[in-house]
């Protein structure tokens, strides 16, 4: 079970991308809740299993002697479902939708200011989870940015 959360669904365990793979199981998560919920379900559930993964990916850490397994994308949603809910993207705005994964998949590849200092300096759970939350906040704000610039 503790893998399939990790991997969120096996999808971490994609040969290529699994970073990418991860973040299009997460939008694809996503759709359902914003659908019959609304984004602030999205954001505290992102917080619940911010809370859940970080002790995860610590004892995960710990058994295997490694940081930052490429395989754990359970970080991806979390940073997926903040970018969507602070852009409060809707479940039939397709082009939000695309948006936004483009956005935070961006900033969680290039890493820049915070994102880039977390994963150096963060160690652990809280380091893995929290670079993805970073992007997450800059991809949420950038997807406002630009709605609001094309409307």
């Amino acid at each position: 079970m503790k893998k399939v959360f990790l991997t969120l669904f096996y999808s971490g365990l994609a040969p290529i991308a699994p970073g990418t793979v991860g973040s299009l199981v997460a939008l694809i998560l996503a759709i359902p809740i914003l659908k019959y919920l609304n984004s602030e379900t999205l954001f505290l559930s992102s917080i619940l299993i911010t809370l859940i993964a970080i002790k995860e990916i610590d004892k995960f850490e710990k058994e295997n002697n490694t940081h930052d397994d490429k395989s754990i994308v359970i970080d991806e949603l979390v940073g997926m479902w903040i970018t969507l809910s602070l852009a409060n993207i809707a479940y039939n705005d397709y082009f939000g939708l695309i948006l936004a994964f483009i956005m935070f998949r961006i900033f969680d590849i290039k890493k820049i200011s915070i994102v880039k200092r977390i994963d150096e300096k963060v160690p652990g759970g809280l380091g893995v989870m929290g670079d993805d939350i970073a992007a997450g906040v800059l991809a949420g704000y950038s997807t406002i940015l630009v709605l609001y610039m094309i409307n």
